[in-house]
């Protein structure tokens, strides 16, 4: 195998194909990224046996030798990182892998193709297209609420909802949760459900971060693709049944109260400073054109910081993690945040009026 190329045109490729490469591997082979070179220009697989990214590129690449290897992924990156701007570069692979760029050489140890596993393509039940736009709304907006490491398994994931009306992504981790709609769904399709994993959702972001083209998303039983030039991800899904999550968004507050955003970012900042370390409560405490934040650490160090906001119920205090505040005031985009409750010891439901599609629930602390 034999190929010549510039820096520019597999950086990227390699940065993204690489990002699913584990530093910690039960086979050695995984850390490697298979290298495909063809008629149709070059290929790039990384995977964990869980996830899969591919970048397939077309133009740029010149194959003079078609064939296909392993090589060691982060290295390979690095390597490709550190040349100059503007470099060109001949890969060349037979029991080794050389990289030689201007008066640069590099010689990486290769294990053979046949060793490399791919995640087993799928028969897909549902396929439709989305603007990167809109699937990043999605993820971003709701993503942060996912479980880490939790024995309920079905929590460590973002589901992802599809019906006839909707496109919609839920995240929880049993504290709070996330909700992004976005209206206009795939016709035909009744209702179907997917949980992503945490890594696949975080590499998905990346997928699309730069994204131009539309995204092309396929739902089988067990996988799902996504595909954006020049990107093919493949990820195995969660098996398992996602919470009720209807059941768990408060309806009819009693007490409603819309405050500029920023101002209640800033706000939250400042007094999370004094906030206990393990436990991050602060007490939010409401009267007439005024919310006040409290906090207080068990060095006896106080804080407290008040704003002005658009409320004109009776008076009312309620305790919630800070961070978990600070997370929603993060991902929202609108000017305003409104927040609900029914009481001091019930669940907040917040929402952006200028976002109808986004919900979050966060749940009350004893202080």
């Amino acid at each position: 195998m034999k190929f010549n190329t510039s820096r520019e045109t597999l950086l990227r490729a390699l940065t993204v194909v690489t990002g699913v490469v584990e530093r910690r591997q039960t086979l050695p082979v995984l850390a490697n990224v298979l290298v495909e070179a063809g008629e149709q220009g070059l290929s790039l697989t990384g995977t964990d046996l869980e996830v899969e990214m591919r970048a397939r590129l077309e133009e740029g690449v010149e194959v003079t030798q078609p064939g296909k290897t392993t090589i060691d992924g982060r290295k390979l990156a690095a390597i490709w990182a550190a040349l100059p701007e503007g470099a060109s570069v001949t890969v060349e692979a037979g029991s080794q892998a050389i990289v030689r760029s201007g008066r640069s050489r590099f010689s990486l140890s290769t294990v053979p193709p046949e060793e490399f596993p791919k995640v087993d393509d799928q028969a897909t039940k549902v396929e439709f297209s989305a603007s990167p736009e809109n699937i990043k709304q999605l993820m971003e907006q709701t993503s942060f609420a996912m479980a880490q490491q939790d024995v309920r398994y079905f929590l460590n994931g973002m589901l992802l909802e599809v019906t006839e009306a909707h496109l919609r992504a839920v995240a929880t981790d049993g504290h709070r949760l996330a909700m992004c709609t976005i209206e206009g769904g795939v016709a035909g399709v009744e209702q179907m459900r997917a949980i992503i994993p945490r890594k696949a959702v975080l590499e998905l972001n990346r997928l699309i971060a730069d994204a131009e083209s539309e995204v092309r998303i396929a739902i089988g039983d067990s996988h799902l693709r996504a595909s954006s030039e020049p990107f093919t991800f493949t990820t195995k899904l969660i098996d398992g049944k996602f919470p009720d999550y209807e059941r768990v968004i408060p309806r009819d507050g009693k007490h409603c109260m819309t405050g500029d955003r920023a101002a209640m970012k800033q706000s939250l900042t400042r007094a999370s400073i004094l906030a206990n370390e393990k436990y991050r409560g602060v007490r939010l405490s409401l009267s007439k054109e005024q919310l006040t934040v409290q906090a207080n650490n068990p060095s006896q160090e106080e804080a407290e910081d008040a704003i002005a906001v658009d409320y004109d119920g009776d008076e009312l205090e309620i305790g919630f993690n800070v961070d978990y505040l600070q997370d929603v005031m993060n991902v929202v985009r609108g000017e305003n945040v409104r927040i609900t409750v029914s009481d001091g010891s019930s669940s907040a439901r917040i929402e952006v009026p200028e976002e109808e599609g986004s919900v979050f629930v966060v749940m009350p602390m004893r202080l």
